[in-house]
Protein backbone atom coordinates (compact mmCIF):
# COMPACT_ATOMS: atom_id res chain seq x y z
CA UNK A 1 0.00 0.00 0.00
CA UNK A 2 1.23 3.54 -1.27
CA UNK A 3 1.13 6.69 1.35
CA UNK A 4 1.67 10.09 0.96
CA UNK A 5 4.82 11.75 1.84
CA UNK A 6 3.16 13.79 4.06
CA UNK A 7 1.28 11.51 5.83
CA UNK A 8 4.44 9.51 6.63
CA UNK A 9 6.59 12.77 7.81
CA UNK A 10 3.71 13.89 9.88
CA UNK A 11 3.65 10.72 11.98
CA UNK A 12 7.22 10.44 11.80
CA UNK A 13 7.95 13.55 13.27
CA UNK A 14 5.06 13.09 16.14
CA UNK A 15 7.26 10.12 17.29
CA UNK A 16 10.23 11.86 17.38
CA UNK A 17 8.85 14.43 19.47
CA UNK A 18 6.86 12.15 22.06
CA UNK A 19 10.50 10.60 23.04
CA UNK A 20 12.11 14.15 23.47
CA UNK A 21 13.81 15.63 20.17
CA UNK A 22 13.34 19.35 19.68
CA UNK A 23 11.15 20.37 17.45
CA UNK A 24 13.81 21.35 14.70
CA UNK A 25 15.90 18.10 15.68
CA UNK A 26 12.87 16.01 14.93
CA UNK A 27 12.19 18.07 11.13
CA UNK A 28 15.82 17.51 10.02
CA UNK A 29 15.52 13.81 11.62
CA UNK A 30 12.44 13.12 9.55
CA UNK A 31 13.72 14.31 6.24
CA UNK A 32 16.98 12.46 6.58
CA UNK A 33 14.80 9.39 7.34
CA UNK A 34 12.07 9.61 4.48
CA UNK A 35 14.24 10.45 1.88
CA UNK A 36 15.58 6.73 2.63
CA UNK A 37 12.09 6.03 1.51
CA UNK A 38 11.20 8.57 -1.48
CA UNK A 39 15.31 7.43 -2.71
CA UNK A 40 13.98 3.50 -2.68
CA UNK A 41 16.20 2.37 0.07
CA UNK A 42 13.25 1.11 2.19
CA UNK A 43 15.50 -0.94 4.29
CA UNK A 44 17.07 2.34 5.38
CA UNK A 45 13.53 4.85 6.16
CA UNK A 46 10.38 4.68 7.95
CA UNK A 47 10.78 0.82 8.75
CA UNK A 48 13.93 1.83 10.94
CA UNK A 49 11.68 4.45 12.91
CA UNK A 50 10.68 1.83 15.38
CA UNK A 51 14.79 0.29 16.17
CA UNK A 52 15.50 4.12 16.85
CA UNK A 53 12.33 4.36 19.48
CA UNK A 54 13.68 1.04 21.06
CA UNK A 55 17.56 2.30 21.28
CA UNK A 56 15.98 5.24 22.90
CA UNK A 57 13.89 2.95 25.20
CA UNK A 58 17.35 1.51 26.34
CA UNK A 59 18.56 4.57 26.80
CA UNK A 60 21.47 4.11 24.23
CA UNK A 61 20.18 7.88 21.90
CA UNK A 62 20.46 11.19 23.57
CA UNK A 63 17.47 13.23 22.23
CA UNK A 64 18.45 16.52 23.41
CA UNK A 65 22.71 16.22 22.14
CA UNK A 66 24.91 18.85 22.99
CA UNK A 67 26.69 18.66 19.63
CA UNK A 68 30.24 20.22 19.81
CA UNK A 69 33.52 20.45 18.01
CA UNK A 70 36.15 18.88 20.53
CA UNK A 71 39.17 19.19 17.98
CA UNK A 72 39.70 21.23 14.69
CA UNK A 73 42.55 22.58 12.74
CA UNK A 74 41.70 25.18 9.49
CA UNK A 75 40.12 22.16 7.61
CA UNK A 76 39.54 19.73 9.67
CA UNK A 77 37.64 18.53 12.72
CA UNK A 78 36.32 16.18 15.34
CA UNK A 79 32.52 16.24 16.51
CA UNK A 80 31.33 14.24 18.91
CA UNK A 81 27.56 13.86 19.01
CA UNK A 82 26.92 13.54 22.70
CA UNK A 83 24.98 10.28 21.97
CA UNK A 84 22.44 11.85 19.32
CA UNK A 85 20.27 10.68 16.76
CA UNK A 86 22.79 9.76 13.45
CA UNK A 87 20.03 11.70 12.22
CA UNK A 88 20.41 14.64 13.41
CA UNK A 89 23.99 14.53 14.82
CA UNK A 90 25.57 14.21 10.57
CA UNK A 91 23.64 16.86 8.91
CA UNK A 92 25.19 18.92 11.61
CA UNK A 93 29.05 17.17 11.22
CA UNK A 94 28.12 17.78 7.04
CA UNK A 95 27.62 21.36 7.82
CA UNK A 96 30.47 21.98 10.11
CA UNK A 97 32.99 20.20 6.50
CA UNK A 98 30.99 22.91 4.21
CA UNK A 99 31.60 25.66 6.28
CA UNK A 100 35.43 24.81 6.81
CA UNK A 101 35.73 24.29 2.85
CA UNK A 102 34.11 27.63 1.91
CA UNK A 103 37.37 28.92 3.77
CA UNK A 104 40.06 26.74 3.52
CA UNK A 105 38.95 24.97 0.16
CA UNK A 106 38.00 21.82 1.63
CA UNK A 107 36.71 20.44 4.80
CA UNK A 108 37.14 17.07 6.37
CA UNK A 109 35.19 16.24 9.77
CA UNK A 110 35.39 12.71 10.92
CA UNK A 111 32.25 11.93 14.40
CA UNK A 112 32.29 10.25 17.86
CA UNK A 113 30.01 8.80 20.36
CA UNK A 114 26.83 9.16 17.17
CA UNK A 115 24.29 6.37 15.97
CA UNK A 116 22.89 5.29 12.80
CA UNK A 117 22.51 7.67 10.65
CA UNK A 118 20.27 6.95 7.75
CA UNK A 119 21.43 6.54 3.91
CA UNK A 120 24.96 7.66 3.21
CA UNK A 121 23.93 9.75 0.39
CA UNK A 122 21.50 12.42 1.71
CA UNK A 123 24.16 13.61 3.31
CA UNK A 124 26.93 13.61 0.86
CA UNK A 125 24.80 15.52 -0.91
CA UNK A 126 24.18 18.75 1.68
CA UNK A 127 27.29 20.10 -0.41
CA UNK A 128 25.88 20.10 -3.59
CA UNK A 129 23.99 23.26 -3.70
CA UNK A 130 27.08 24.79 -2.88
CA UNK A 131 29.11 23.93 -5.83
CA UNK A 132 31.09 21.43 -3.93
CA UNK A 133 31.84 17.83 -3.76
CA UNK A 134 30.67 15.91 -0.52
CA UNK A 135 31.77 12.45 0.72
CA UNK A 136 29.73 10.59 3.93
CA UNK A 137 31.32 7.75 5.30
CA UNK A 138 29.59 5.70 8.53
CA UNK A 139 30.55 2.20 10.41
CA UNK A 140 27.77 -0.14 11.35
CA UNK A 141 26.79 -2.67 13.56
CA UNK A 142 30.04 -5.25 12.94
CA UNK A 143 27.71 -7.98 10.72
CA UNK A 144 30.56 -8.91 8.08
CA UNK A 145 33.27 -11.17 7.85
CA UNK A 146 36.46 -10.48 6.50
CA UNK A 147 37.74 -12.25 3.63
CA UNK A 148 38.81 -15.96 4.89
CA UNK A 149 37.08 -15.01 8.17
CA UNK A 150 33.72 -16.00 10.03
CA UNK A 151 34.16 -14.01 12.45
CA UNK A 152 32.25 -10.87 12.32
CA UNK A 153 34.26 -7.49 12.71
CA UNK A 154 33.09 -5.22 10.19
CA UNK A 155 29.66 -3.13 9.75
CA UNK A 156 28.24 -2.63 5.95
CA UNK A 157 30.13 0.54 6.42
CA UNK A 158 28.90 2.44 3.45
CA UNK A 159 30.80 5.16 1.04
CA UNK A 160 28.45 7.93 -0.92
CA UNK A 161 29.93 10.44 -2.92
CA UNK A 162 27.86 13.30 -4.63
CA UNK A 163 29.67 15.37 -7.59
CA UNK A 164 27.53 18.09 -9.09
CA UNK A 165 26.70 18.95 -12.38
CA UNK A 166 25.35 21.69 -14.85
CA UNK A 167 22.48 20.82 -16.59
CA UNK A 168 22.55 17.42 -16.10
CA UNK A 169 21.33 15.87 -12.49
CA UNK A 170 24.37 15.24 -10.01
CA UNK A 171 26.38 11.98 -10.05
CA UNK A 172 25.23 10.47 -6.93
CA UNK A 173 27.05 7.26 -5.55
CA UNK A 174 25.59 5.57 -2.45
CA UNK A 175 27.09 2.17 -1.69
CA UNK A 176 27.74 -0.39 0.73
CA UNK A 177 31.01 -1.92 1.16
CA UNK A 178 28.92 -5.44 1.17
CA UNK A 179 27.23 -7.81 -1.60
CA UNK A 180 23.88 -6.19 0.24
CA UNK A 181 23.30 -4.50 2.86
CA UNK A 182 21.35 -5.86 6.05
CA UNK A 183 18.16 -4.26 5.49
CA UNK A 184 18.05 -6.17 2.22
CA UNK A 185 17.58 -9.25 4.27
CA UNK A 186 14.75 -7.56 6.17
CA UNK A 187 12.75 -7.54 3.50
CA UNK A 188 13.58 -10.74 1.99
CA UNK A 189 12.60 -12.13 5.09
CA UNK A 190 9.33 -9.59 5.60
CA UNK A 191 8.28 -10.85 2.01
CA UNK A 192 9.66 -14.66 2.56
CA UNK A 193 12.14 -14.81 -0.03
CA UNK A 194 15.70 -16.38 -0.12
CA UNK A 195 18.86 -14.90 -0.17
CA UNK A 196 21.36 -14.98 -3.56
CA UNK A 197 24.11 -16.87 -2.47
CA UNK A 198 27.06 -14.73 -2.47
CA UNK A 199 25.14 -11.80 0.33
CA UNK A 200 25.61 -14.37 3.25
CA UNK A 201 27.62 -16.95 4.88
CA UNK A 202 26.09 -19.25 7.72
CA UNK A 203 28.02 -19.85 11.00
CA UNK A 204 30.34 -22.28 9.65
CA UNK A 205 31.58 -20.23 7.26
CA UNK A 206 29.57 -22.04 4.24
CA UNK A 207 27.50 -19.93 1.63
CA UNK A 208 23.83 -19.99 2.09
CA UNK A 209 20.51 -18.13 0.96
CA UNK A 210 18.88 -18.57 4.24
CA UNK A 211 17.95 -14.53 4.79
CA UNK A 212 18.09 -15.17 8.68
CA UNK A 213 21.97 -16.60 7.99
CA UNK A 214 22.83 -13.38 9.90
CA UNK A 215 20.46 -13.93 12.78
CA UNK A 216 21.28 -17.76 13.04
CA UNK A 217 25.02 -16.72 14.16
CA UNK A 218 26.03 -16.46 10.19
CA UNK A 219 28.01 -13.10 8.68
CA UNK A 220 27.24 -10.95 5.77
CA UNK A 221 30.03 -10.72 3.18
CA UNK A 222 32.05 -8.03 1.94
CA UNK A 223 31.83 -6.45 -1.60
CA UNK A 224 32.62 -9.49 -4.23
CA UNK A 225 31.12 -12.42 -2.23
CA UNK A 226 34.18 -14.22 -2.14
CA UNK A 227 38.02 -14.10 -2.65
CA UNK A 228 37.77 -15.15 -6.76
CA UNK A 229 35.10 -12.50 -7.16
CA UNK A 230 37.35 -9.88 -5.04
CA UNK A 231 35.67 -10.20 -1.82
CA UNK A 232 39.25 -8.77 -0.30
CA UNK A 233 38.98 -5.41 -2.54
CA UNK A 234 34.95 -4.90 -0.31
CA UNK A 235 37.07 -5.94 2.48
CA UNK A 236 39.65 -3.45 2.05
CA UNK A 237 37.00 -0.84 1.16
CA UNK A 238 34.85 -1.77 4.52
CA UNK A 239 38.09 -1.13 6.15
CA UNK A 240 39.10 2.30 5.10
CA UNK A 241 35.68 3.69 6.08
CA UNK A 242 35.79 1.72 9.52
CA UNK A 243 39.42 3.59 10.14
CA UNK A 244 38.18 6.71 8.79
CA UNK A 245 34.93 7.27 10.44
CA UNK A 246 35.92 5.64 13.90
CA UNK A 247 40.05 5.32 14.72
CA UNK A 248 40.39 9.08 13.81
CA UNK A 249 37.42 10.54 15.59
CA UNK A 250 37.64 8.04 18.71
CA UNK A 251 34.40 5.90 18.13
CA UNK A 252 34.27 2.25 18.67
CA UNK A 253 35.71 0.14 15.30
CA UNK A 254 35.36 -3.30 14.69
CA UNK A 255 33.83 -5.58 16.26
CA UNK A 256 33.33 -2.66 19.58
CA UNK A 257 31.32 -0.81 17.49
CA UNK A 258 27.47 -0.97 19.15
CA UNK A 259 24.66 -2.67 17.42
CA UNK A 260 21.90 -0.93 16.11
CA UNK A 261 19.18 -3.41 17.77
CA UNK A 262 18.47 -2.96 20.91
CA UNK A 263 18.71 -6.43 22.23
CA UNK A 264 22.25 -7.14 22.05
CA UNK A 265 23.74 -4.84 24.33
CA UNK A 266 26.98 -2.92 23.30
CA UNK A 267 30.47 -4.29 24.26
CA UNK A 268 30.99 -3.84 28.22
CA UNK A 269 34.58 -3.11 27.18
CA UNK A 270 34.81 -0.34 24.33
CA UNK A 271 37.57 1.43 22.92
CA UNK A 272 35.93 4.52 22.09
CA UNK A 273 32.74 6.33 22.06
CA UNK A 274 29.73 5.99 19.93
CA UNK A 275 29.15 4.94 16.61
CA UNK A 276 31.53 7.26 14.11
CA UNK A 277 31.15 8.88 10.87
CA UNK A 278 32.95 10.43 8.38
CA UNK A 279 32.29 13.39 5.84
CA UNK A 280 34.12 15.80 3.63
CA UNK A 281 33.09 18.62 1.18
CA UNK A 282 35.37 19.94 -1.54
CA UNK A 283 34.95 23.45 -3.53
CA UNK A 284 35.19 23.12 -7.05
CA UNK A 285 37.01 26.33 -7.63
CA UNK A 286 39.81 24.79 -5.07
CA UNK A 287 40.27 22.94 -8.29
CA UNK A 288 39.03 24.74 -11.17
CA UNK A 289 36.72 27.27 -11.89
CA UNK A 290 33.20 25.84 -10.59
CA UNK A 291 31.19 26.70 -14.32
CA UNK A 292 34.07 24.90 -16.52
CA UNK A 293 34.67 22.23 -13.70
CA UNK A 294 30.51 21.70 -13.82
CA UNK A 295 30.17 21.75 -17.93
CA UNK A 296 32.88 18.71 -17.76
CA UNK A 297 30.46 16.83 -15.34
CA UNK A 298 27.64 17.51 -17.71
CA UNK A 299 29.67 16.08 -20.70
CA UNK A 300 30.96 12.98 -18.75
CA UNK A 301 27.65 12.41 -17.44
CA UNK A 302 26.17 12.48 -21.12
CA UNK A 303 29.29 9.98 -22.74
CA UNK A 304 28.51 7.35 -20.27
CA UNK A 305 24.91 7.46 -20.61
CA UNK A 306 24.89 7.02 -24.33
CA UNK A 307 27.40 4.24 -24.04
CA UNK A 308 26.04 1.41 -26.01
CA UNK A 309 24.33 -1.14 -23.44
CA UNK A 310 24.49 -4.90 -23.87
CA UNK A 311 21.69 -6.89 -25.07
CA UNK A 312 18.38 -6.80 -22.73
CA UNK A 313 19.67 -3.65 -21.39
CA UNK A 314 17.70 0.11 -22.72
CA UNK A 315 20.15 2.28 -21.70
CA UNK A 316 23.24 2.73 -19.09
CA UNK A 317 22.78 4.43 -15.86
CA UNK A 318 24.99 7.09 -14.10
CA UNK A 319 25.06 6.64 -10.01
CA UNK A 320 21.98 8.51 -8.85
CA UNK A 321 19.99 7.88 -11.72
CA UNK A 322 17.53 4.95 -10.46
CA UNK A 323 17.20 6.71 -6.66
CA UNK A 324 16.30 9.87 -8.39
CA UNK A 325 13.77 8.39 -10.86
CA UNK A 326 11.70 6.80 -7.83
CA UNK A 327 12.26 10.32 -6.01
CA UNK A 328 10.04 12.00 -8.55
CA UNK A 329 6.95 8.64 -9.07
CA UNK A 330 7.24 8.42 -5.16
CA UNK A 331 6.13 12.08 -4.01
CA UNK A 332 3.67 12.13 -6.98
CA UNK A 333 2.07 8.48 -5.79
CA UNK A 334 2.93 7.94 -2.45
CA UNK A 335 5.27 5.60 -0.71
CA UNK A 336 4.99 1.66 -0.76
CA UNK A 337 4.85 0.47 2.74
CA UNK A 338 5.34 -3.31 3.57
CA UNK A 339 2.25 -4.74 5.50
CA UNK A 340 4.17 -5.95 8.48
CA UNK A 341 5.82 -2.24 9.02
CA UNK A 342 2.51 -0.69 8.91
CA UNK A 343 1.65 -2.98 11.63
CA UNK A 344 5.04 -1.97 13.25
CA UNK A 345 4.06 1.47 12.98
CA UNK A 346 0.76 1.66 13.83
CA UNK A 347 1.57 -0.20 17.46
CA UNK A 348 4.71 2.08 17.57
CA UNK A 349 2.27 5.55 17.09
CA UNK A 350 -0.59 3.14 19.77
CA UNK A 351 2.27 2.84 22.07
CA UNK A 352 3.07 6.57 21.95
CA UNK A 353 -0.03 7.83 21.23
CA UNK A 354 0.24 9.29 18.44
CA UNK A 355 -2.16 8.47 15.44
CA UNK A 356 -1.19 6.50 12.81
Amino acid sequence: MNFPLEHLENFTKNILLKIGCPENDAEVATKVLLSADLRGVDSHGVARLSGYVRLWEAKRINPTPSIRIVHESPSTAVVDGDGGLGLVVAPHAMNVAITKAKTAGTGWVSVKNSNHYGIAGIHAMQALQHDMVGISLTNASPLVSPTFSKERLLGTNPIAVAIPADKEPPFVLDMATTTAANGKLEILQRKGMEAPLGWIQDKDGQPTNNPYGVKEGGALLPLGGDREHGSHKGYGLGAIVDIFSAVFSGANYGPWVPPFVAFLEPDPNPVGEGLGHFFGAMRMDAFRPADEFKSHMDNWIRRFRSAQPVPGQDKVLIPGDPERELESERKLNGIPILAPVVEDLKALGKKLGVSW
